[in-house]
């Protein structure tokens, strides 16, 4: 897979590549056409060539996919997939959202930069049948300290205004307002109206500094909707892409989004 190739920087100023990518829990299809995707997805995350990646729908483990995937060419990971799918050299963080009878999934980051404290979780859920949450981890860029924040929304409009309501409680109560911030993730927003609440709690969407503003990642095999984003406080973004292709569109039901950020003026 080829890797995605960085923009060339301005003289001086520091840059930051992150991605967002739900990775549908590393398995595609449904019934007995179900089919492994965890280790096609090791090496698309690679290919992303990011410093932070943002992902969602992430399996620590699974017994049913375990046993369904055992005597396949390559197997069920015996490792959680944020540990899996972490290129050598990185760091993962991990967080449980949602249980189910055979498992669990959560959000993840994985970052070529060292932890700077304690790994948080907030749980945002909005009702009982979506278990929602946040995975806060914080770090040290460029000598300064910047928080990253993995999110994944609700299917609900009004639970998803509820949920970034408590996203900037949390942000009040636990992040400094002089640290660096980014917040990504899928946001499910499909009808555009997130990015007012979201300036309510000081966050900006990123978007491209040219060309258009909406970076459609869902469904993979046809991009209509722009359900992934990243949002800044004290960031901006020098470049935008959405890793497109025929192997991409197998691997999950949302395309990978990337964006290359530096300082905000």
């Amino acid at each position: 897979m080829k890797r995605m190739a960085n923009p060339q920087p301005e003289q001086g100023a520091p840059r930051l590549r992150v991605a967002t990518y739900n990775i549908h829990k590393g398995v595609r299809g449904l019934g007995p056409a179900q089919r492994l995707e965890i280790h096609n997805l090791e090496q698309g995350v690679a290919a992303l060539n990011a410093d932070l990646v943002f992902l969602q729908e992430v399996r620590h483990f699974h017994h049913g996919h375990a046993r369904q995937f055992d005597n396949t060419w390559f197997g069920w990971p015996q490792q959680g997939q944020a540990d899996f799918l972490a290129p050598e050299g990185y760091y993962s963080a991990y967080r449980t959202n949602a249980v189910t009878r055979e498992g669990e999934h959560g959000n993840a980051l994985l970052s070529r930069y060292p932890f700077g404290g304690e790994i948080g979780h907030h749980d945002v859920s909005d009702h009982r049948f979506e278990q929602r949450g946040l995975l806060h981890v914080p770090l040290q860029w460029e000598g300064l300290r910047l928080h990253a924040i993995v999110t994944h929304l609700g299917l609900m409009h009004g639970s998803r205004v509820r949920q970034v309501k408590r996203l900037g409680q949390y942000i009040d109560a636990h992040i400094p307002p002089q640290d660096l911030l980014l917040v990504a993730g899928d946001f499910n927003d499909w009808g555009e109206r997130l990015d007012a609440p979201m300036l309510e709690c000081g966050l900006r969407r990123a978007v491209p500094p040219q060309g258009p503003r909406r970076m459609p990642t869902f469904p993979s095999r046809m991009p209509l909707l722009a359900l992934d984003r990243v949002y800044l406080r004290g960031l901006r973004c020098v470049g935008m892409q959405v890793a497109r292709g025929s192997a991409w569109a197998r691997m999950s039901d949302h395309l990978p989004l990337l964006a290359d950020l530096t300082l905000a003026p």
